[in-house]
């Protein structure tokens, strides 16, 4: 099959090019079309058989419904029965728009058009080619976005052909879609209103005009038992070539997990990339980063979203890593879009950000041993994993015998202890490295490819001390027991800060 593109604007080309979308339409085919949300592609919604043909095309489970596009408020009519009051104050609001409203379905609306179910899902869209489709085509249109199944929908024309050329008849070219996100789904089938897919008009808005609004429990979590009452409530949608994993949590900490997923994809010799905000971009060291916008600007977050991911495509990562947002407002429809597209695939940095503490020093044999020994024996509501490294190790070194003796003073026992040399194979994405001095620090981030600004700290500094911790060498055995004083006072600061960053 040849797939017509199809250029729409105001000049007479361009409405002779509706003409023909319309006629296909009419006839029995398929056009994409864009609307302010997504590209749609739209068939006769009260034909049986050009509604089959959009699931062939996209590959679409049957019984994921379809949406009915109408250009007149009158035509609901024609789509729904039983209509309740409350849809004339959301229609006056927020129609033409991007809300879906999902009614009990008029006897002439084909099941094939609604996924088997006895209700339908009707919106009047916003964009003007899209309603002037409607009205030349002299017919409700049914439309789910124009991507292959499961792939992210396409705001851009070149996006729809890129799936679907040799699948459909024809494809209208109107430019970017202008919301980027498909619309808000209310179901009013219920007593009370029931949000089945968030969008840009948000739940606090909905219920400005009618009241009290719910929201499904599904929109954020896994329900492989849900029957879909509407359109990307039960299958994997949005996801991009590659395996999307989000990541939320401590903005820094969020930074550290994914800096060193993208080292240990360096090292096995795949690719990584990232989605990050505008905020906090700069925090990223990878091949490929792309900003999805201001964290403080949720519409154009929204808008970018299956733009970006479409862009991954086009490059060669295996895997990309992206950060989280609010899950509220808009950011709770952004986020459901991403749980999808990532297969609910979600790593808590903040959980997983600490799980091996290394102390280090410069030949691993005085303080920082010192420091790994009073950690162990403190009482922690984590089981971590606490270790003691030297900078630079020429030889097994043992313990310092004053150490030793004011560790066996305060109880604690330190048996056939040397020093190791710290390597690049002791850091993962839940290591924290921890030094007594600044010097020791940046030779550190200097020397090990695996170290960082983000995972390595002066003790004193991280907790928020201003003085580094006296280095007791060479002095007497009172030096030695005022320096474990002073290391065991930060660390119980730091124990609390770990507590609460668990």
């Amino acid at each position: 099959m040849e797939t017509l593109l199809l250029k729409v604007d105001e000049s007479d080309e361009g409405q002779a090019a509706l003409d023909i979308a319309a006629q296909i339409i009419k006839d029995g085919g398929l056009v994409a079309f864009p609307t302010e949300t997504v590209y749609g592609l739209g068939c006769d919604a009260m034909n049986s058989r050009s509604a089959r043909k959009i699931y062939r095309a996209k590959g679409r489970p049957s019984d994921n419904p379809l949406i009915v596009h109408i250009a007149e408020l009158y035509q609901l009519n024609e789509a729904a029965e039983e209509i309740p009051e409350c849809v004339n104050a959301l229609a006056e609001n927020f129609w033409p728009g991007p809300l879906t409203i999902i009614l009990k379905k008029s006897k002439s609306i084909p099941r094939h058009t609604t996924g088997g179910l006895s209700t339908v899902a009707v919106r009047m869209p916003a964009d003007d080619v899209a309603r002037e489709l409607i009205i030349r085509s002299e017919c409700l249109i049914a439309a789910p976005s124009a991507n292959v199944s499961g792939r992210p929908s396409p705001t851009e024309a070149m996006h729809v052909y890129n799936d679907l050329e040799g699948r459909i008849d024809a494809i209208i070219d109107a430019g970017t879609s202008a919301v980027g996100l498909e619309s808000t789904i209310l179901d009013l089938t219920s007593d009370v209103p029931v949000i089945l897919r968030p969008g840009v008009i948000t739940r606090e808005m909905l219920e400005q005009v009618i009241g009290r609004v719910d929201i499904d429990t599904s929109i954020l979590k896994v329900d492989d038992k849900v029957k879909p009452k509407a359109p990307g409530m039960k299958y994997r949608h949005y996801a991009p070539n590659a395996n999307l994993i989000i990541v939320e949590g401590d903005p820094s900490k969020v930074a550290t997990y994914i800096n060193s997923q993208v080292r240990e994809g360096k090292e096995s010799g795949s690719t990584v990339g990232i989605i990050a905000s505008d905020e906090n971009i700069k925090r990223y060291k990878a091949d490929v980063i792309k900003s999805i916008g201001s964290a403080e600007d949720e519409r154009e977050i929204a808008h970018n979203l299956y733009g970006i991911l479409r862009e991954f495509d086009e490059t060669d990562v295996d895997k990309i890593y992206a950060e989280s947002f609010n899950n509220e407002g808009i950011g709770l429809a952004i986020m459901n879009r991403l749980l999808k597209a990532a297969g609910h695939q979600v790593v808590n940095a903040d959980k997983e950000a600490i799980t091996r503490i290394i102390f280090a020093g410069k030949n691993g044999s005085s303080r920082s041993p010192m420091a790994a020994a009073i950690l162990d024996n403190m009482e922690l509501d984590k089981n971590y994993e606490i270790l003691s490294r030297g900078i630079l190790v020429q030889f097994p070194e043992p313990l310092n015998p004053k150490i030793e003796a004011v560790l066996s003073s305060n109880g604690i026992e330190m048996e056939d202890y040397h020093a190791v040399e710290l390597k690049d194979e002791d850091i993962n994405s839940t290591t924290i490295i921890f030094t007594m001095e600044e010097s020791h620090r940046n030779r550190i981030i200097d020397k090990l490819s695996r170290a960082n600004e983000d995972n390595t700290f002066v003790l004193s500094s991280y907790v928020g001390n201003e003085l580094e911790i006296p280095d007791p060498y060479g002095g007497s055995l009172q030096l030695y027991g005022l320096c474990y004083e002073s290391i065991k006072k930060t660390l119980e600061d730091l124990v609390n800060i770990l507590d609460q960053k668990r």
